[in-house]
């Protein structure tokens, strides 16, 4: 249980800062339960008094402008980027649950960690610096997906004078341009849609094109057309592990597209890379396990074929930089970092540990 003072929930900013004194990364509001952290991966109450509608709302309303406010009260569900605090932004979803007013508020550090800090493969910093093809960052929610995405813009962003334009919801990290010139796009406020900005983007001169999440069959269209022109498009999607990330792309499409999707896919993705965020038994903290997916010339012709099982043996036993979880999991497992039996509990396929 959390020891944390009573405060006045008229006001977001003091709760903000009580959770970033508590590390956590996420807070949980919901009507008749204290404020809920999350910390190292697990929920944690608090002990403040138990919410009100009335609490929820204020707390929501001290983050929004007065046309998200309407947006949200009509609706009932939506998406905003806050900052109010130095050294860190929000991202805030709003909703509804019981008819009453609920949010989660995802706590961003606004400085980007160095690969060493956030535990990334060198070949991370490799692909940021392709000059086009499509890459994914894929994971369950939580796993720093978008935390990778923004480490590779700021690789790019230091070293290549390229103009990337970022289409986000809501946008998490504001990047100043450096090198690069960065033009970031938040979907709703100053664009309709991923697949509206990423038609105009083409129009735009960029040279980097990130889309914050691939969610549709018209964002991922979109995404390999940009990709196919001669441009880098970096994206992140909710999947377990690297080739379900395919899967889940080609199981958008009704089954006559499929085709043309696989020929796209095969022909343009340059990396898939793959997150599992893991809490440290016994310690404070949690370890990034990664997989990396790079597509040699027997792996594009596997997706072509739509043979798709046929991909992780590729991994496991080709160079590239490629390697699956369970090698990743299996090389802490060596080093003392986890034993086998808690990389089991991550693992897909634990007999390959």
């Amino acid at each position: 249980m959390l020891h944390l003072l009573y405060m006045d929930y008229t006001k977001v900013i003091p709760l903000l800062n009580k959770a970033i004194e508590c590390r956590a990364t996420d807070i949980h509001l919901v009507v008749e339960r204290p404020p809920v952290f999350r910390i190292n991966g697990s929920l944690s109450a608090s002990d403040l008094p138990p919410l009100k509608s009335e609490d929820i709302q204020n707390l929501l309303f001290d983050m929004m402008t007065e046309a998200q406010r309407k947006t949200f009260m009509e609706i009932q569900d939506i998406d905003l980027s806050y900052i109010g605090i130095k050294n860190f932004n929000f991202r805030v979803n709003g909703h509804f649950e019981k008819g009453r007013p609920a949010a989660n508020i995802r706590i961003l550090p606004t400085v980007i960690p160095t690969a060493e800090q956030l535990g990334l493969p060198a070949i991370v910093e490799r692909l940021a610096h392709k000059r086009k093809g499509f890459i994914i960052i894929c994971g369950s929610a939580g796993s720093g997906k978008t935390t990778t995405m923004n480490y590779m813009v700021d690789c790019i962003n230091r070293a290549r004078p390229f103009k990337i334009v970022m289409i986000e919801d809501p946008i998490e990290h504001v990047h100043e341009s450096r090198k690069s010139l960065i033009i970031q796009r938040e979907v709703g406020t100053n664009t309709r849609s991923f697949a509206s900005a990423l038609k105009h983007a083409l129009r735009q001169d960029p040279d980097v094109v990130v889309v914050g999440e691939i969610r549709d069959a018209e964002s991922i269209s979109m995404a390999l057309t940009t990709a196919e022109t001669g441009h880098l498009v970096l994206t992140t999607l909710h999947a377990p592990d690297t080739v379900e990330s395919i899967n889940r792309i080609l199981d958008v499409y009704p089954p006559g597209k499929q085709d043309q999707i696989r020929s796209q896919l095969a022909e343009n993705l340059t990396a898939v890379i793959g997150q599992i965020l893991i809490p440290l038994p016994g310690k404070e903290g949690r370890i990034l396990a990664t997989e990396v997916l790079v597509p040699t010339l027997s792996i594009r012709n596997i997706i072509r074929r739509g043979a798709l099982l046929e991909i992780r043996g590729q991994m496991a036993t080709a160079d590239e930089g490629m390697y699956t979880f369970e090698q990743c999991l299996s090389q802490m497992i060596k080093t003392g970092i986890i034993t086998k039996e808690y990389a089991k509990e991550f693992s897909k396929f634990p007999n390959y540990l």
